[in-house]
């Protein structure tokens, strides 16, 4: 409840969510491969953003990638399987990385 007044008051009320599923990728992991605004080991969140913005299916083959993993899109770099991930959570993950536009 403080936090909220408190970014209520800071005019930040809107940044809760993406502050909260920045957290979230945090703590799975994501952010040692990936960031917001540039390519780390794997593309920043902002190029998967603009690749996927046009397609209705992203979200739920998104969330597939972040539980099983992936290759070959992004170049030679796998992406591995992240069983420590919920359907739940990924689909949370999927629907962050498209809004960070």
């Amino acid at each position: 409840m403080k936090r909220a007044l408190l970014l209520a008051a800071l005019g930040l009320a809107s940044a809760a969510p993406a502050l909260a599923d920045l957290a979230l990728a945090t703590s799975k992991n994501c952010m040692s491969c990936h960031a917001v605004e540039r390519k780390i080991l794997g593309p920043s969140f902002k190029e998967v953003a603009a690749k996927y913005k046009d397609n209705k299916g992203a979200p739920d083959m998104l969330a597939g990638k972040i539980i099983k993993g992936g290759s070959g899109v992004w170049g030679q770099v796998p992406m591995p399987a992240n069983n420590q991930v919920s359907e739940a959570d990924a689909k949370k993950l999927a629907a962050w990385v498209l809004s960070t536009k």
